[in-house]
């Protein structure tokens, strides 16, 4: 299904807002409710609109510090990739794992308390990861921008 500039503008407003109820959301798309409705219906049924979640502020959770740790693993088999991206699965301080094309073979955001708590984090479980040949850490020192939005025009 194709998306038109209706869907988009619902696509945008529900990335800004979630929790928007769907008279605002009408309102701000200039739509009837029930057909608002049934757009949203649609757009969740077609795979665009993929959950909804709360973001919660990493400070307040007591994990403010950022890490982006780079992996190089011992060989590309099958087998060491499934192993190495099940393990990294199960550790809970890791927000992503991207499978890169490049120097890294994977790339990790690594949320910790400050740079002890990373410690513990490497040493109880990145450095127990199946397959690792060589590990490289980068510390966030700062946050320029960050968005969960993701572009949504044609």
């Amino acid at each position: 299904m194709a998306l038109d500039e209706t869907d988009r503008r619902i696509l945008r407003a529900l990335q800004e807002a979630g929790r928007i109820s769907n008279a605002d959301l009408a309102e701000r798309v200039a739509l009837s409710a029930s057909a608002c409705h049934r757009r949203v219906q649609r757009l969740e049924a077609d795979g665009y609109i993929r959950d909804y979640v709360a973001l919660l502020d990493p400070r307040k959770m007591g994990v403010p510090t950022t890490v982006f740790v780079e992996i190089r693993l011992s060989g590309q088999a099958d087998d060491v990739l499934d192993a190495f991206e099940k393990a990294v699965a199960r550790i809970p301080d890791v927000l992503e794992c991207h499978l890169m094309a490049g120097a890294a073979d994977y790339v990790l955001k690594v949320v910790a308390e400050d740079t002890e708590d990373f410690a513990r984090i490497h040493r109880q479980h990145l450095a127990r990861l199946p397959g690792v040949a060589q590990m490289q850490s980068s510390f966030a020192l700062r946050t320029v921008f960050k968005t969960t939005a993701l572009p949504v025009d044609p």
